[in-house]
């Protein structure tokens, strides 16, 4: 099969929706470093004006891509404070533009001083992430790397931490880009064949064009299964505790959490809301929900709590059923097959101290049963064992790369579109293979920004730090 060049090779990305003429390229400032007080700060200019900015504050320009000790100077020449100046003459440099570095003292009367300085000189305050969307718009990252950024910044595990970094480094964007080839090469192999019909041989009865097809599913599930993996790293699961009242939700809340968060008592309905609460699982982050009892009940304030207890039950990842010692009732299968799609399901028999059960995991009828007591902490351990198998999370994720919800949502456009065309070639449409092949092209090319329009771009980049 013909390759089809370099078609899905990293370059500017294609925007949709611009319209009319292009705007004028301004040069933006912002503070790099965060706001308060520090013993270093940094202020970042890019644009056209960058290096008669750096003219006007320094007196002369700086060396390219070298720290140069220099004096910070207003308007009438008077000192606004001292500190290194680095410039990047485009087009190398993080935005592809000139960029200005001005590393000084982080107070904020100098950094203020300073930046007011800047903007007489020409340039306006840096919207959140617009270097970030320069760099992208200007082909030094695609769009995977330019959240990989913001990603890095708020990773709230080592693990969360290292795959945005793979993410950075390209990983993801590569698996995709070799992916968006591959579908090409045969679209144009089919789209080919289809021109010259004339050709002796049936490309939709050979074994090759289904080979390459099911090669292609191969690797849209690997990294469909890997950018799941990292969205879990990014977003973590949502536990919901649910079950009759006084079963131990609270208590098992509370052990999960590692401290007192919600208020135990015997007596049935204190938990009258729904409680939240971050925790981290080898570095896995996930989010407990605690709820109401579900009952029936004729006060009036705990009918808000088991209405809000079953919303939050439909938004769950992952249930966690509590029941007593005495195992699973006949309303405990009532609050199951309330649910349509159920989530998956973890039945937790909790209090076995009272009964003298050992803790242990076995599978029963409405999904995984592990037995612990939440009061001793015995079998807990297994739970979160559970958690983390049931949540896909593993140990090790060489391979894995930080990804977002808009990048799965693209990824099920990819699975759709793929499983169109294997039955299209099934059916010998082989126009309608094509044009399947180009909407898994378009829904892959996505995820770089090679196909993008700019109100994705402004909410992608509004989420950014200022000066990133």
């Amino acid at each position: 099969m013909p390759r089809a060049g370099n078609a899905c090779e990293h370059g500017p990305p294609e925007i949709r929706g611009s319209g009319g003429p292009p705007a004028e390229i301004t040069t933006i400032a912002a503070p790099a470093t965060p706001p308060g007080r520090g013993g270093i700060g940094i202020i970042r200019v890019s644009g056209p004006k960058a290096a008669h900015i750096a003219e006007g504050i320094l007196g002369a320009l700086p060396p390219p891509r070298h720290a140069t000790y220099k004096g910070f100077r207003n308007a009438l020449g008077e000192p606004i404070d001292d500190g290194l100046a680095l410039f990047f003459p485009a087009p190398h440099s993080f935005t592809g533009e000139d960029i200005l570095e001005l590393h000084g003292h982080g107070g904020p009367v100098v950094l203020d001083s300073l930046l007011r300085r800047i903007m007489e000189l020409g340039a306006v305050p840096a919207k959140p992430g617009e270097f970030s969307q320069r760099a992208f718009l200007n082909g030094k990252l695609d769009l995977v790397q330019a959240e990989a950024i913001a990603d890095l910044i708020d990773s709230a595990s080592e693990q969360a931490a290292r795959a945005a970094r793979e993410s950075l480094q390209g990983r993801f964007s590569q698996a995709i880009r070799d992916l968006m080839a591959r579908v090409l090469d045969l679209r144009t192999y089919i789209e080919a064949a289809i021109d010259f019909p004339d050709d002796e041989i049936d490309f939709l009865s050979t074994a090759g064009t289904g080979d390459h097809l099911a090669a292609i599913g191969a690797d849209l599930t690997r990294i469909s299964h890997a950018a799941r993996q990292g969205s879990l790293l990014r977003e973590g699961a949502r536990i919901v505790i649910a079950g009759r009242p006084n079963v131990g939700k609270s208590t098992l809340l509370n052990a999960l959490a590692g401290r007192d968060i919600a208020i135990v008592t015997d007596v049935p309905g204190t938990t009258r809301d729904v409680l939240h609460e971050p925790i981290q699982l080898d570095g896995c982050p996930f989010h407990l929900f605690d709820t109401a009892g579900l009952r029936e009940t004729r006060d009036k304030v705990e009918q808000q709590g088991v209405r809000r207890a079953r919303d939050t039950i439909g938004q769950a990842d992952i249930l966690l059923l509590v029941v007593d010692e005495n195992g699973p009732q006949p309303q405990d299968h009532e609050i199951l097959a309330g649910f349509h799609p159920r989530p998956t399901t973890l039945i937790v028999q909790n209090k076995i101290d009272l009964a003298g059960i050992r803790p242990e995991v076995f599978a029963t009828g409405p999904g995984i049963r592990v037995n612990l007591s939440a009061k001793t902490g015995a079998g807990l351990d297994l739970l979160r064992e559970q958690l983390k198998i049931q949540a896909g999370f593993r140990r090790d994720t060489e391979g894995i790369f930080l990804a977002r919800r808009r990048h799965l949502d693209a990824l099920e456009r990819a699975r759709s579109a793929f499983e169109s065309a294997g039955r299209q070639l099934a059916a010998g449409a082989g126009e309608l293979v094509a044009e399947d092949l180009r909407e898994m092209q378009q829904a892959l090319g996505e995820i770089t920004g090679q196909y993008t329009t700019e109100d994705l771009l402004d909410r992608i980049f509004s989420d950014f730090c200022i000066g990133k």
